[in-house]
């Protein structure tokens, strides 16, 4: 089938139930896709997943791929690319089958054994930071996605983006270790200072430092938002006081 006339409903499956594979999930079978089971070990990912997509089967990964028209692989980066090889060589992978990976730092070229079966590999990642329970689902409208895919395909990834409600910006294969670089930094950063400065105002007994410190740390980081974005008005303070 040419990925471009590929019906708009799809059999989906799960592979990992952490904080990132079930929200997504969730978030394409509210645009009207059908989840046909996801693949979770531990009992908190069981019980993640049966809390977050209630009815939906828990499925041993071989039996997942063979129902699935699209397979999420939402697991840790590190062990991608030896899932990827050893379903390749059970020969567990299918023609035509949309395989799509959610790793920050990797593109589609981790997904080579799965494309060398025939299928289509795309590598999105949301750019945000996940709770792992269902308002993330209604944070996914407005985030943005990095969408790495070959080029007759990269439709097919802007579109699952678009139907999460989010926004796809297309990041080059050769591009993706220094995005997951700022997407780390700028997450990393953000919890260090939030945590020393709360922690330095319960030191000096400011109750509910997190209240207090909320409306500057909104403030500052869209400030600089609006900085890196360069729409600037000279709206913003330079400091607390002014």
């Amino acid at each position: 089938m040419n990925p471009a006339q590929r019906s708009g409903r799809l059999g989906i499956g799960i592979v990992g139930a952490g904080r990132v594979g079930p929200i997504l999930g969730a978030a394409l079978a509210g645009a009207g896709h059908a989840l046909v089971g996801v693949a979770a070990i531990s009992e908190e990912s069981r019980e993640r997943a049966d809390a977050i997509l209630p009815g939906v089967p828990i499925l041993e990964i071989p039996q997942l791929i063979e129902r699935s028209e699209l397979v999420i692989l939402a697991v840790p980066q590190s062990e991608l690319a030896t899932l990827v090889q050893g379903l390749a060589d059970t020969g567990s992978w299918q023609a035509g089958q949309l395989v799509m990976h959610t790793a920050p730092g990797l593109g589609v070229g981790v997904l080579t054994p799965a494309l060398a079966q025939g299928a289509i590999p795309l590598a999105v990642h949301p750019a945000m930071q996940f709770t792992g329970s269902s308002v993330d689902i209604a944070r996914l409208v407005g985030t943005w996605f990095a969408v790495t895919a070959p080029g007759p395909v990269l439709p097919i990834g802007q579109a699952l983006v678009v139907e999460m409600g989010g926004e796809p910006v297309v990041v080059a294969e050769n591009d993706r270790e220094a995005y997951a670089e700022a997407i780390e930094t700028a997450t990393t950063f953000s919890s260090a200072i939030v945590d020393q400065a709360t922690s330095l105002l319960s030191g000096i007994g400011v109750p509910a430092p997190g209240l207090v410190l909320g409306p500057l740390v909104r403030s500052a980081v869209e400030n600089a938002l609006h900085r890196a974005r360069g729409d600037d008005t000279g709206a913003h303070f330079d400091s607390i006081g002014g």
